[in-house]
């Protein structure tokens, strides 16, 4: 039996354990993928927009070799926290039930491994700490399944010298069409809006604007993809319809949360925004000893909570948890 099991080990889901585990809580800490398996996705040469100190958990210093972190650097700075306060993490251990156990008086919950395994837990409190990575905003044409269109990028190589088409305009539509044409990649960048985000780094913004300024990639902005080939897109523009030849599509349109899970916990979510029910003092949900860090909490707007404020939702739960025991 648990006092507390927390769902999802990225750095907010840490940061609650690594709070835990000052109160000397016993708790477990699963996730179905890797510690910090978000910033694990993420592009092999990116940049954190934040400085080392923001990113901080459990009074572990971050010390970085420039003034803004690397994914390399985050991973390895995750996996330090881990070792250093010695949080109970399993990993690989994806969570399929969860219920109420009456005659236990505590949450019952139940994993499988990826080689199948099943597990079983106790716990008294929960807290959901799960991202958003999993689930891609599709597009939701014709073609989005074949086995060239991906919503994940992750490195410039595999495209030297294919035709590749980026769909998106924030920050990570704008640093992979960046990356791939510095490798020699015939590069497209189509946009629903009539310009990209102006919350682009502030470093890829002056480089992504020279490549359309100086007709270095083939845009095309106020435009939609409207079906996918094998070989080729179909697109909607202000010209009139379009076909490219491609090798690849990157549909980097963004993520958002799944809120079935909380559903399923009775967790009362709104229809419009995804915002969950919590007490935004203690960050319980309307089911009594079920809690939420990180950007869950923010519903459909993934722009809301970030690690930097997310990592500060522990020390709420746990006063709250410790202060039910009393």
């Amino acid at each position: 039996m648990y006092n507390v099991c927390v769902i999802g080990a990225g750095p907010c889901g840490l940061a609650v354990s690594a709070e835990l585990q000052k109160h000397h809580i016993h708790h477990i800490v699963l996730d179905k993928s890797c510690i910090a398996s978000t910033i694990y996705r993420f592009p092999t040469q990116m940049v954190f927009n934040s400085t080392p100190e923001k990113l901080e958990i459990g009074g572990v210093p971050f010390y970085t070799y420039g003034a803004k972190p690397t994914r390399h650097e985050a991973l390895t700075y995750y996996r330090t926290v881990v070792d250093r306060l010695q949080l109970p993490v399993l990993q690989y251990e994806t969570v399929y039930d969860v219920h109420y156990d009456e005659p236990s008086k505590a949450y019952r919950i139940r994993t499988r491994t990826r080689t199948g395994l099943d597990h079983e837990y106790f716990a008294k409190a929960i807290v959901i700490a799960t991202g958003y990575f999993d689930n891609p905003n599709w597009l939701g044409v014709e073609g989005e399944d074949l086995p060239h269109v991906s919503h994940y990028y992750t490195d410039a190589h595999p495209y030297y010298g294919q035709s590749v088409v980026v769909v998106g305009g924030t920050n990570s539509a704008a640093e992979a069409v960046i990356d791939l044409y510095r490798i020699g990649a015939k590069v497209r960048l189509i946009h629903r809006g009539s310009e990209l985000s102006s919350k682009i780094k502030p470093w890829v913004q002056p480089e992504i604007q020279s490549l359309i300024k100086n007709n270095r990639i083939e845009y095309y902005f106020n435009s939609k993809i409207t079906r996918i080939h094998p070989d080729a897109v179909d697109v909607e523009t202000p010209n009139g319809q379009l076909q490219f030849q491609v090798n690849h599509v990157l549909a980097l349109t963004g993520y958002h949360p799944d809120m079935s899970f909380l559903q399923q916990l009775g967790i009362h979510v709104d229809a419009k925004t995804g915002i969950p029910a919590y007490n935004e003092e203690t960050y319980e949900t309307n089911v009594s000893g079920i809690y939420l860090a990180g950007v869950i909490v923010s519903g459909y707007d993934a722009n809301r909570i970030f690690i930097e404020t997310g990592r500060f939702h522990g020390q709420p739960i746990v006063n709250d948890i410790i202060k039910r025991s009393m």
